[in-house]
């Protein structure tokens, strides 16, 4: 049977790769992460894990070390947070161009300056581009799930790729909320054990990232993004097969009370759940609202993504973090260049709010509703509304 327990959302990505019987688990602590590996410590330490846990100096020698086990063909995990995550920035290019299926927790934590231990999305736009799979958590089951979903898919032989697992400092990783743990046979029926087809042998003698030349150099990063992007398929397969499995059901991209709105509100992370709340609340008044959780951040998901707001006459997206200079927060980008060029789309809202850790109230994201849809009507010169700022900005012009 299933067992029900109050756990936080680190203790439960912890489970996750117990169950999932990790063969080497590399970290360094780094609030708020820290009780993640602090967690698999102890089970290692008790023998309620069989692998190997190295304690190392840095970040970066967490990854590195991660690679040299995942090229081995062990199973391997790690966690970090933030500042940790950019200290291993150059690594994580390595690992998914060598298609080193590492699973990593990322628990979101705004970067400096000024220095902030608390949650925002900084840190993974920081990292998008590293050629990673990218899952957001909602929840602390979610925390449990994805990083069980993620061994299975980035250990597909037609995958090859690292994934992270995002979920949010504190609001999440500290916040103790009843979660489900599956049986073991479960787990095994659905994660079977890892075969890396590319192990390093020493009867079998093979290069791994070797010196590129320009002659080279393109072609083989193009062929990474072909297979990165294909690995879509064996995503959405893989969050299927959990759901036959598991009972619970994800999808790259999720909505909420969204059928025939004319206005929704996209968001990602614990704030969703937050969101969701003013939506009922603004539906319940007769208002046309709805939501949509970007839950599949890399690859990004343009068919479900235009699947689902083809029918919205505006769409309000709230964004975590700054993209300075830009035109809008980075998920927002996202959503206007996937929409542009369809034949019908719907205005696109820019808003930032909840940085550095700053809660969202169910009033707040009423406030984020009831503007976005009057810039939408009216036009603005802002290029992003903000909520929640002192003073007397709202917004930022271009």
């Amino acid at each position: 049977m299933s067992t029900r327990i109050g756990l936080e959302a680190s203790f439960a990505a912890s489970e996750a790769a117990r169950m999932a019987d990790v063969d080497l688990i590399a970290a360094y602590p780094i609030t708020p992460q820290t009780h993640v590996p602090e967690r698999l410590a102890e089970m290692v330490a008790d023998g309620e894990l069989n692998a190997a846990y190295i304690p190392v100096e840095s970040e970066h020698s967490a990854m590195s070390v991660c690679l040299g086990a995942a090229a081995a063909g062990a199973r391997t995990f790690t966690a970090t947070a933030g500042p940790g995550l950019e200290y291993m920035h150059n690594v994580l290019y390595v690992a998914s161009s060598m298609r080193l299926p590492v699973v990593m927790v990322v628990v979101n934590r705004a970067l400096s300056a000024p220095l902030s231990i608390w949650g925002d999305h900084s840190d993974a736009m920081a990292v998008r581009d590293t050629g990673w799979i990218q899952i957001f958590c909602q929840n602390n089951q979610e925390a449990f799930d994805m990083t069980l979903w993620a061994f299975r898919v980035g250990e597909d032989p037609k995958v090859l790729f690292p994934v992270m697992v995002h979920f949010d400092g504190f609001h999440l990783s500290h916040v103790t909320e009843p979660v489900v743990l599956p049986e073991q046979k479960e787990v095994d029926r659905f994660l079977p054990r890892f075969e890396y087809p590319f192990a390093l042998d020493p009867d079998r003698p093979m290069t791994h990232g070797a010196f590129g030349p320009p002659d080279i150099y393109s072609e083989a990063k193009v062929a990474q993004e072909i297979a990165f992007r294909k690995s879509k398929d064996v995503i959405v397969k893989g969050l299927a097969e959990f759901g036959d499995i598991f009972g619970r059901h994800y999808h790259p991209v999720e909505p909420y009370a969204a059928e025939g709105a004319s206005t929704l509100l996209l968001t990602m992370g614990s704030f969703s759940e937050t969101a969701k709340i003013a939506v009922d609340v603004k539906k319940s008044k007769g208002e046309s609202v709805g939501l949509i959780n970007l839950r599949l951040w890399r690859p990004f998901p343009f068919t479900e993504l235009r699947r689902e707001l083809r029918n919205a006459e505006t769409v309000i997206v709230f964004d975590r973090s700054i993209s300075f200079g830009g035109p809008g927060g980075a998920v927002c980008s996202e959503i206007r260049s996937a929409l542009y060029g369809e034949s019908k789309r719907p205005k696109v809202v820019s808003f930032m709010g909840g940085l550095g850790g700053r809660d969202m109230a169910v009033e707040d994201f009423d406030y984020v509703i009831d503007r976005g849809t009057e810039i939408a009507a009216e036009g603005s010169e802002e290029l992003f509304a903000t909520v929640g700022i002192r003073g007397e900005v709202t917004g930022i012009r271009g």
